[in-house]
């Protein structure tokens, strides 16, 4: 398609958008498996050859999602006037690349420098950009299926591929595994990339400096800001944290980690439930209930995770809202600011939101330290509720009453 004209579409993309659906549920699941998640299995031997603590080798995932947040107010400019084919093209080659790099570091500080270009090749291929374009073809009738199709397909990543990644480490050692995933990568999403996606820009008459700088100047976007970068902050210590705090309570490691897996399947729950529900009620406040209910799990668990069923509980309620954010940003974003600058006021959102996905984890893990677990719930269940809070604000301003219009 020409970038410059988003009325035309270029003749070697596959003419239907559903082509483009399916081949972005793949690359965003590949795309997460192996530039995110695979990273935790590698902790282990990558310890033992680099002589490196656990806590070192973590900040370099951290740097990755850092990274991938201060790219990302110059990527969303990029998509909304050139589309996504060519950048998410380009991030594949450019994450499969630094994948293989990833397989021949000898030192710490290599790993690092990997990891920054990690996470700038994530910034090109993963959600933010993917969403970008699903919220360029589609119209709003179509966009919350299309999002709630990827999301679902690809919120099964860290099942697919932590025990895949765990099974090639097992079976040709860590660095042979890295070169394997490289490999398969690139060749999935490369070409998937090139041929599905379709690069509708903005229309060329829309100001996208003025659409963004006066989001920027109104309330509404910064309950979003605040409603998603709190919840995230929670979702992310929970994500981290969940596993280690039902050891605490007194359950088995296994037990631990089997119920801290729910989290994965919950998501996608949660995400069915929040788009079958969008016909009859608001985005923002299906999203505050989902917010609201984690913050609930938060409080309930120091008080009955100590069962198993209690367990069970709290971690079954956290679940439901873990995917929601995920798919009810980019619809409210889309529904008050159009489509033009949508990628642009995205990657501004991000930059913050991903900061908190990165920091809050270490946060909470000190907290953990100095006053206990408690705490930390505590913390979590604030945060959901601040969040749920601030998007009912946004709703009341965006859907005034009677007696306020």
């Amino acid at each position: 398609m020409n970038g410059n004209d988003p009325g035309v579409i270029d003749a070697t993309v596959p003419k239907s958008p559903m082509w483009m659906i399916g081949a972005l549920s793949i690359t965003q699941t590949a795309g997460y498996g192996v530039l995110y998640y695979a990273f935790s299995v590698f902790i282990p031997p990558m310890s033992r050859d680099l002589h490196a603590g656990v806590a070192q080798l973590t900040g370099a995932i951290t740097l990755a999602v850092l990274v991938s947040g201060v790219a990302a107010p110059l990527i969303g400019r990029w998509l909304d006037r050139h589309g996504g084919r060519g950048l998410m093209t380009l991030g594949s080659v450019l994450g499969g690349l630094a994948v293989l790099a990833w397989s021949q570091v000898r030192t710490v500080a290599q790993l690092y420098l990997v990891c920054g270009v990690l996470g700038v090749a994530s910034a090109m291929v993963l959600y933010e950009a993917a969403f970008a374009v699903i919220v360029a073809w589609f119209d709003a009738t179509r966009r919350a299926r299309a999002l709630l199709a990827v999301t679902v397909v690809a919120g099964f990543a860290s099942s697919i591929f932590l025990p895949l990644t765990g099974f090639l480490v097992d079976l040709y050692g860590w660095r042979q595994a890295l070169v394997i995933l490289a490999a398969g990568y690139a060749l999935t999403s490369v070409p998937l990339h090139a041929l599905a996606v379709r690069s509708r820009a903005a229309p060329p008459h829309v100001n996208r400096r003025e659409v963004v700088g006066a989001a920027l100047r109104e309330r509404p976007f910064w309950l979003l800001a605040a409603a998603f970068l709190t919840q995230t902050g929670a979702v992310s210590v929970m994500g981290v944290l969940l596993v280690t705090y039902l050891i605490a309570l007194g359950h088995a490691p296994v037990f631990a980690a089997a119920v801290a897996g729910l989290l994965g399947v919950l998501s996608v729950t949660g995400r069915l439930v929040t788009t079958g529900l969008q016909g009859r009620w608001s985005v923002a406040l299906i999203t505050a209930v989902m917010f609201g209910v984690q913050g609930l799990a938060a409080v309930l668990l120091p008080l009955i995770g100590r069962s198993t069923a209690g367990a069970v509980a709290g971690v079954v309620l956290f679940g439901l809202g873990f995917g929601v954010g995920t798919i009810a940003r980019p619809a409210l974003l889309a529904d008050r600011y159009g489509t033009g600058a949508y990628a642009s006021l995205s990657g501004a959102l991000a930059l913050p939101i991903t900061a908190a996905k990165a920091v809050a984890p270490l946060l909470a893990a000190g907290i953990a330290q100095v006053v206990g677990y408690p705490a930390v719930m505590g913390a979590v269940a604030a945060a959901c509720a601040l969040g749920a809070l601030s998007l009912i604000a946004y709703h009341r301003n965006t859907h005034p009453t009677p007696a306020t219009a």
